[in-house]
């Protein structure tokens, strides 16, 4: 059975990645300005996502999938991820992305950029192309939080030792259950409910927030030490659990 010490949580489409993949998808069908607005009103939380999603993707009718290819092309990981995803793996934490987006996209771009495991929505396809439809449930704020308490169950990591990244109002459920909810590049709802506000365009601004690396033979997975905390420029006694929680910000909330 893996385990982990820690677990990493990111929303892809503007955090991960910086594109919004609906729209580039939108661009194929000639649409791409309506369902910008559309998105843009779903993330800042005035219009359900679930209801917003299945219109947005209504206006995806008769795309090729050949699209799929051209829109990958054009993804542009958000700089930093890399390297943060990097230093959650030599810190002994996994990495996940729980999308409103597309596995038909992130199945491709995901590995790349260090990601451990995913869940997206799928589109369904009828005859070569895009039907309109959504093939199964929708990936919404719930299904979220779901995931990301499902992944740390199974890697046997604490609630507490969790942390969620995400930028719009669909992000919130698995920011209010993880240890630590950060909001990246995030819309005035999101940023007022965070934990943290980081970015808004390195993701390696996380890194300093991550547990300390494991040393000496008495360290054992899902529990660490440190003499400062994960923020700079604050301390806390020698031998005291890694908590998010207990850390002190020292990123501006933004308010």
């Amino acid at each position: 059975m893996t385990t982990a010490r820690f677990l990493v949580v990111l929303d892809a489409d503007s955090t991960l990645i910086r594109n919004e993949v609906i729209e580039l998808l939108a661009e194929e069908a000639g649409r791409r300005a309506e369902v910008q607005a559309a998105t843009e009103a779903a993330m800042r939380g005035e219009i359900d996502f679930a209801t917003s999603l299945r219109s947005r993707v209504a206006a995806l009718a008769g795309v090729p999938v050949e699209s799929f290819a051209r829109v990958r092309s054009r993804i542009e990981p958000t700089p930093g991820v890399r390297d943060l995803t990097a230093a959650v793996h030599a810190r002994g934490g996994v990495v996940g992305v729980v999308s409103g987006g597309f596995h038909e996209i992130l199945d491709e771009v995901a590995p790349g950029l260090g990601v451990d495991r995913w869940r997206a929505n799928r589109l369904e396809v009828a005859d070569g192309a895009l039907t309109g439809r959504v093939d199964g449930d929708i990936v919404d704020g719930a299904a979220k939080a779901f995931w990301l308490r499902t992944w740390a169950e199974e890697l046997g990591v604490a609630p507490h030792a969790t942390i969620a990244i995400g930028d719009g109002a669909n992000d919130l459920p698995m920011m209010a259950v993880a240890g630590l909810g950060l909001a990246f590049n995030a819309k005035p709802a999101v940023r007022e409910s965070a934990s943290l506000v980081i970015g808004p365009v390195d993701l390696g601004t996380v890194i300093p927030l991550l547990p300390w690396p494991m040393s000496g033979a008495g360290s054992t997975v899902g529990s660490w030490t440190s003499s400062s905390s994960p923020a700079s420029g604050s301390t806390r006694p020698a031998g005291t659990p890694w908590s998010p929680r207990w850390s002190e910000p020292v990123i501006d909330r933004g308010r």
